[in-house]
């Protein structure tokens, strides 16, 4: 009977071992995932709180809790068992959806920069009259759950390659996949919901005895303004930086190593020229030929989206002329 017990305890600590590697490789590859697709985040923390911009503030956090439960669901209803199944069935594709997710990224980020220097906008304004603030709002959560889609999918993919590299196991992709989605939703999402009720924070503030509190409160309102403009500049940056970058990244598993290599060259040439600062300086020159390599990728794509295919030509005119 001891020696059963002892054996049973021995099994009991093995399988407790392997599930603590497991929790392990889960960890690693959640946070390495996690990392790899923060421009992402940071550009859709930036794009959502416009869904709530000029609507009544009582229906802020609302909206943006419908929101963010549609983004749950796109993550783990359809993308989580697509990618994964996609994983199993056809590993190889991951690369040139990553190229996609990329240059899409590029094309957002390229028509915003467009739009700031004074070219046509291409989407719905918000000076519209609200004739029916419930249907608006309705199309307005809807919106933002199909442009979510776009960049959980995005997320999702970035993910699902980086955990691919980390493990084999089935279950760990899956766990790791659903702890990045679920735990990027939260920190995007809740971050959005501090931003857009800042202005309420400091409003408040403003309204009490104490002139310290007072003081705080109009500095809420003032950089508020600011907050949400460096938010859609860091937003745009991050895109063409993330999209320029998994294109480099994705023609270099595709064996078209030229463009990596000129970026990884210039990388190393500045690393070796700066000495205490080579890492920070390499990591920022290649980020900036990222950029502009998606620029570029970006503007070809809206040349030929709104120029040549006359997709979305003239939406922003027709939208001003209400």
């Amino acid at each position: 009977m001891p020696g059963g017990l002892v054996a049973l305890l021995d099994d009991i600590s093995v399988i407790a071992r392997v599930a603590a590697a497991s929790i392990d490789d889960v960890g690693v590859a959640v946070g390495k995932a996690g990392t790899k697709a923060a421009g992402v985040v940071i550009d859709d923390a930036a794009v959502t709180p416009s869904y709530v911009t000029g609507l009544h503030p009582s229906r802020e956090l609302p909206i943006i809790a419908k929101i963010a439960q549609g983004s749950l669901k796109n993550k783990l209803l359809f993308l989580l068992p697509g990618a994964l199944l996609l994983s199993w069935l056809l590993p190889q594709a991951i690369t040139y959806i990553l190229i996609l997710g990329g240059s899409y990224l590029a094309f957002e980020g390229a028509e915003k920069v467009l739009e700031k220097l004074g070219g046509e906008k291409h989407g719905k304004t918000l000076e519209d009259a609200i004739d029916d603030p419930a249907k608006f709002e309705q199309e307005r959560i809807a919106g933002a759950i199909r442009t979510d889609l776009i960049l959980s999918a995005e997320i999702m993919a970035i993910a699902l390659n980086e955990v691919a590299t980390q493990t084999d196991s089935f279950w760990t992709r899956a766990i790791a996949l659903a702890a990045v989605g679920i735990a990027i939703t939260a920190i995007v999402y809740g971050a959005v919901a501090l931003i857009v009720k800042m202005d309420d924070v400091g409003l408040h503030m403003t309204e009490r005895a104490s002139t310290s509190a007072q003081a705080i409160g109009r500095a809420l309102l003032k950089a508020m303004p600011i907050l949400l403009t460096a938010l859609s500049l860091i937003g745009t940056i991050a895109m063409l930086w993330v999209g320029g970058g998994i294109v480099l990244h994705g023609l270099h598993e595709l064996n078209l190593h030229a463009p990596s290599d000129l970026a990884h060259g210039a990388q190393h040439a500045v690393e070796e020229a700066t000495g205490a600062f080579a890492g920070v300086a390499g990591w920022l020159t290649y980020a900036a030929i990222s950029a502009l390599v998606g620029l570029a990728l970006g503007m070809l794509i809206v040349f030929v989206m709104h120029k040549v295919l006359r997709m979305g030509h003239g939406v922003g005119k027709e939208a001003e002329a209400h």
